[in-house]
């Protein structure tokens, strides 16, 4: 008879009943504010934010951040705003003890901070020093380090707020191993400080990088811009993103139902490769929002391709009422009373001020195409070359004239050979040679403005089939012909297609697809707005949907492959924009179809027309792909090319 293990036949659920039960402690101050730092503060550039933030909640107009090391040995900012008595320094160090709310509305938030857990938090992983001096009191200051407060001391300061951060982490030093670099930590530190500029244009910035003791080196410094609102924040991003991206910039301004959205975004041809230049911001505090960035890639989507992406600096402005920010405990993410009016709104002013912007294209290709033109090199002896020009003879000056005069016969299939005479000059051009490309149609009435005052200027002449030049009255125009004319033609199959409708075609079975109980709430959810691109569904009991119409324009669709698509769209985004993206990337091939091909000759008239149709038509500065269809290059640009400036 076999014996049986008692430790193996013992039940676990009576083993687990006879294991002492776990003790609910009370965790002491100091772990609570080690695990709230944790929450807090990531890395460096999250302490730099609370502490700026800080700053500019005091009224400070000057902000001088120091780091050391990546800000992993220091960081050190000081502001010349409303500064803290004796009595309060204590007060601030303790864990939700703050200024800027009573605690009976959190939802009426006006200022940057309001829990009260930077300051106690970055103390309890830090040493952390706070000199500060307020209006009509002594100056005082307080240390703590590893949660252990020290007591108020006097100090010497004439205005404002000193907080000196050094090792940070110190207490807790498994968080150092999980720090990047020195030269990594300081760029997100710089980038920090970016973003809170462009929220505050009025206030100076300053960062500087003191690693290895001394004045160190100055990063990062804005001046405090004045002017309006759009001058100062105008003047501010110009600064801080760029000055090419502020010369291509829209301004945006628009207000709906209590939401006010401002800022600049780019032109489609300003593009980048990465959504490194998007910049959003919600009551002055940078945020990142998917909704929001998807609302603003759905405004580009008709321009630009899925690899390029947007430029753009917004901000929105609402009663703080409209809007949670206390989601985070970074405060980097909010939610809205009602996300589709500020999506709505974000859309619709980007479309409208792209539209406004009609022909205008990118400064910034223009710069790239006189990049491309290289110069003559020097000579070998390393000297450079002088141009030296003789005055012509008369012959030569009447060869020249003549040569450059429209009324010409047609040149030989060969030029003739020169004369043999010495001195000639320009003669053998007298009678083969025009330098006009193209025969301009007289009009018989006089034209009331001349056409090279016109944005796209006169077309002069083509050049590989493709490429029509125009000149304007203080440059030249390249225009791509294909190109252009396509985005032509795809803006009116658009109008076409918005003003009779998405025609839909009913399919003789209508097919079954079984979803998940969420996944069919949701697409039901936005049926009606599927119904408007020709895509009709309806429940079929259970969790399965029936689509019974798909968009004619699409022929035959696999509607089960479509849904499923829509329903990652919206679990990602929380919208959907892949019928409509299907339905205008068929009109943007028909468009290319239908368009004028690269090496067709056109005349003079059939250009000028395609100039004149372009500058009233929106959006024409790019093609379908947000590639451009022109580049316009300056008399003056060109005179520096060739020396003459």
């Amino acid at each position: 008879m076999s014996t049986i293990d008692p430790q193996i036949s013992e039940n676990p659920v009576t083993q687990a009943a006879s294991a002492p039960l776990p003790v609910i402690r009370q965790l002491d101050d100091s772990a609570i504010n080690r695990i709230a730092a944790g929450e807090v503060v990531e890395r460096p550039a999250s302490a730099v934010k609370e502490l700026v933030e800080n700053a500019i909640d005091a009224g400070a107009t000057r902000i001088t951040v120091e780091i050391a090391d990546g800000g992993k040995t220091l960081i050190r900012v000081t502001d010349n705003g409303c500064g803290m008595t004796p009595q309060d320094l204590p007060l601030a160090l303790s864990r939700h003890a703050t200024s800027k709310i009573d605690g009976s509305d959190l939802l009426n938030i006006h200022t940057f901070g309001f829990r009260g857990e930077a300051l106690p938090s970055l103390g309890a992983v830090g040493r952390l020093t706070i000199t500060s001096r307020a209006e009509g009191h002594d100056a005082a200051q307080i240390r703590v380090a590893g949660g252990q407060m020290e007591a108020v001391k006097p100090a010497a300061l004439r205005q404002g707020t000193i907080v000196e951060l050094r090792d940070l982490f110190f207490a807790t030093p498994a968080r150092l191993k999980f720090m990047r670099t020195d030269r990594a930590e300081s760029q997100a530190i710089s980038d920090t400080v970016k973003r809170l500029a462009m929220a505050e244009p009025a206030v100076g910035f300053t960062l500087r990088d003191v690693s290895g003791g001394g004045e160190g080196r100055v990063t990062f410094r804005a001046d405090p811009m004045s002017g309006d609102l759009f001058d100062a924040l105008h003047g501010r991003l110009a600064h801080v993103i760029g000055r090419e991206f502020a010369e291509n910039a829209l301004k945006i301004d628009a207000t709906r139902e209590g939401i006010r959205l401002y800022g600049y975004a780019a032109l489609p041809t300003y593009s980048r490769g990465a959504a490194v230049t998007q910049f959003l911001f919600v009551n002055t505090r940078p945020v990142k929002d998917k909704m929001l960035t998807g609302a603003l890639r759905a405004a580009y989507m008709d321009f630009l391709s899925r690899d390029r992406h947007p430029a753009a600096a917004l901000f929105i402005d609402c009663e703080p009422t409209l809007v949670d920010v206390n989601v985070h405990p970074a405060k980097s993410e909010v939610r809205f009373r009602d996300p589709g009016l500020a999506r709505g709104l974000i859309v619709s002013s980007l479309r409208h001020a792209l539209a406004e912007a009609g022909h205008r294209a990118s400064s910034t290709v223009a710069g790239a195409t006189l990049g491309a033109m290289r110069p003559e090199q020097p000579t070998a002896s390393g000297a450079p070359r002088v141009y030296q020009m003789d005055r012509p003879s008369l012959g030569a000056r009447n060869s020249a004239y003549a040569a450059q005069s429209p009324g010409l016969p047609p040149a030989p299939p060969y030029p003739a050979p020169p004369p043999a005479e010495e001195n000639a000059g320009f003669a053998e051009f007298s009678a083969a040679y025009s330098g006009r490309l193209v025969e301009e149609p007289v009009s018989a009435e006089p034209e009331t403005q001349p056409v090279e005052d016109l944005p796209l200027g006169a077309a002069r002449g083509q050049v590989h089939e493709n490429y029509i030049i125009a000149q304007t009255r203080d440059g030249m125009v390249i225009v791509d012909q294909h190109a252009a004319h396509e985005r032509l033609v795809y803006e009116k199959l658009k109008h076409q297609m918005a003003d009779t409708g998405v025609a839909a075609q009913a399919l003789l079975i209508p097919e079954i697809i079984e979803l998940s109980e969420g996944d069919c709430a949701r697409l039901l959810e936005v049926a009606e707005e599927l119904a408007k691109f020709g895509l009709g569904i309806e429940a079929f009991g259970g969790n399965a949907v029936a689509v019974r119409e798909t968009p004619a324009i699409l022929g035959e669709v696999n509607a089960e492959a479509m849904i499923r698509d829509i329903l990652d769209e919206l679990a990602d985004q929380g919208e959907s924009q892949l019928v409509q993206a299907r339905l205008e990337a068929i009109l943007s091939r028909v468009a290319c179809h239908g368009s004028i091909r690269s090496g067709r000759r056109m005349r003079g008239e059939e250009m000028n027309a395609l100039l004149r149709e372009m500058e009233e038509t929106p959006h024409s500065g790019q093609c379908n792909h947000g590639r451009p269809t022109y580049v316009e290059l300056k008399l003056a640009d060109i005179e520096r090319l060739f020396g003459r400036s």
